[in-house]
């Protein structure tokens, strides 16, 4: 049996499924400030009269990282940063405490200017002062030599929690997006360890001792202890897990669109052939540009719990969440109170709903149905119409899949696929004015725990060889080596196949679920004079994407048509 767990900003849902499917299901609201009593009350509720020794695996997806992220709720970091000549790294600043250091190696991984110690020192002594727990450091082409970095953490010393290092958490050579990505791996990373912990400590107090995953942001998983290394790759997490939550149950043939409707925002992606779409390069953030590999999704500020209010004569939802709807002695109305005063919805106060939706008929001049009609219709519209600008963007670029490149499609889904908690009441509207054929998602509920649940461990591996210096390497996963004249990029992709499937098993793979794929091979002849002098190869595998097998995601449950 596996546990999984979708914690998020509003509620945390639990399922355990067995090989004949889903067993049980149960939703807590969460506690950001004691996430130990949240998880130990999912597992309280799921596991109650289970034997531990029948359950194989936990696997968690989360969207706190993200939150914090976008509500600008972070620790401060500090970033260490050597570019050497081109562009001053001034221009990539992430953060206050941004400190570019002299010391520079060129593309070919080799020392122009060295690493001023007494440089860093200064810097250490200063961030360590303002009392800042972590840093990232960043060298432009680290990802081809990482002595300064490691020279950099080196003379830093035991003054911080973490340090992380570019070169580790990305083999792509961008610049930029490695700045980006270092420095919100450091800045997600207390949020983290204390979701890490209050999950361990959870298990440990139920007596539960199994392997542990999460989801991350091409929905793939990894092992929870190398998380602590790469918090980042947990962002975006919960929209990851709604889009594999979806998948069993999209058409084989054709396209459709999923939408995950939550308390705070709506989550929504495009599978094609029940495959999700990539964004190959790494997520957007705000105005953080990171190399983080992702599924493509959007997400937008309006869900079952957004606040409405009337500004300048014109009813507005979102983005912000303020608290629970009227209905439940929150603050301000929301979609939920018009849902419950229309009857859609059957729990919560309909008359305290009734004083909420009040406060905004009067300013619109509405009775209190048509101001409830009218907040639940421009909510509709709104998904609608944001759906629309997230197919316009992805059909303006190349479409990638999690498999392949799909050369010349353009994406036209006919198919709409909707979970969250109030999946059901807004499917039938968003069917009714508009040209999709609408469907819920089985157990829509919790349908995000499932497909975290049912997630396939990936990871990648990016190979670097240079035969006229003799070396290859794999930088994020600290391997170096020599190599002879006669390397070739099919040795490189047999070298780089080997380091991934020890990398997979290492963070908790296993061998039936490990499908292989290239997603990048290059080979540039190197001329001096009139004469070739080597070979520069650049090799990326990766474990696809998908449901790990032995599990039914389907037994027992069909998908509800509108």
């Amino acid at each position: 049996m596996i546990i999984g767990l979708d914690v998020g900003g509003t509620h945390a849902d639990v399922v355990l499924l067995g090989n004949e499917g889903l067993i049980r299901e149960a939703k807590v609201a969460t506690d950001p400030a004691n996430l130990f009593d949240t998880v130990l009350s999912c597992l309280d509720k799921i596991t109650q009269g289970i034997n531990p020794a029948e359950l194989h695996r936990a696997v968690l997806s989360t969207t706190l990282t993200t939150n914090a992220i976008i509500q600008k709720q972070t620790d401060p970091v500090g970033m260490i940063v050597a570019g050497g000549p081109g562009l001053d790294p001034e221009f990539f600043r992430t953060n206050r405490d941004y400190y570019p250091v002299t010391g520079s190696i060129d593309h070919r991984g080799r020392e122009v200017d060295p690493i001023d110690p007494g440089q860093i020192r200064q810097i250490g002594k200063r961030l360590a002062k303002t009392g800042i727990r972590n840093v990232g450091v960043v060298s432009k082409f680290s990802v081809r030599n990482p002595e300064h970095e490691t020279q950099i953490a080196d003379l830093l010393g035991r003054s911080f929690e973490k340090i992380f290092l570019g070169h580790q958490i990305s083999g792509y050579l961008n610049f930029p997006r490695r700045i980006a990505t270092t420095y919100l791996n450091a800045s997600v990373y207390p949020i983290h360890k204390n979701f890490f912990n209050a999950v361990k400590l959870s298990l440990t107090k139920k007596g539960l001792k199994v392997p542990i995953h999460i989801l991350k942001a091409d929905g793939g998983t990894m092992s929870f202890d190398a998380s602590m290394n790469f918090p980042g790759q947990t962002i975006l997490s919960g929209p990851a897990a709604s889009v594999m939550g979806s998948i069993a149950f999209a058409p084989d043939k054709e396209d459709s669109l999923v939408l995950d409707i939550g308390g705070t925002t709506t989550d929504m992606a495009i599978l094609i052939n029940q495959v999700p779409l990539l964004d190959p390069l790494g997520i957007n953030l705000g105005p953080y540009k990171t190399l983080i590999r992702s599924l493509e999704t959007h997400s937008i500020g309006i869900g079952g719990d957004s606040a409405v209010a009337v500004k300048n004569g014109r009813l507005t939802i979102g983005p912000e969440r303020l608290g629970k709807p009227v209905a439940f002695d929150g603050p301000v109305p929301t979609p939920s109170d018009a849902l419950i005063l229309l009857g859609m919805m059957k729990n919560g106060d309909k008359d305290k709903a009734a004083i909420g939706i009040d406060m905004i008929a009067r300013q619109l001049g509405l009775t209190l149905e048509d101001t409830a009609m009218a907040i639940f219709d421009k909510a509709c519209k709104t998904i609608l119409k944001e759906a629309g600008a997230m197919i316009n963007r992805i059909n303006s670029k190349p479409v990638y899949t999690i498999h392949d490149l799909m050369e010349g499609h353009t994406v036209k889904p006919e198919k709409m696929l909707v979970l969250g908690g109030p999946a059901l009441h807004f499917a039938k509207h968003l069917e009714k004015i508009s040209d999709y054929k609408v469907g819920v998602v089985p157990r829509w509920k919790v349908a995000n725990a499932i497909g975290a649940a049912l997630a396939r461990t990936t990871c990648e591996v990016t190979l670097f060889a240079d035969t006229q210096l003799g070396i290859v390497t794999a930088p994020e996963e600290n391997y170096y080596d020599s190599v002879g004249p006669s390397f070739s990029k099919k040795d490189a992709v047999k070298m780089a196949s080997s380091l991934l499937e020890q990398k997979a098993m290492k963070i908790g793979s296993h061998m039936e679920d490990l499908e292989i794929e290239v997603v990048e091979d290059m080979e540039f002849n190197m001329v001096r004079g009139f004469s070739t002098t080597g070979k520069n190869i650049r090799v990326k595998v990766q474990v696809k994407p998908g449901l790990i097998h032995g599990y039914d995601p389907i037994a027992g449950m069909l998908l509800a048509d509108m």
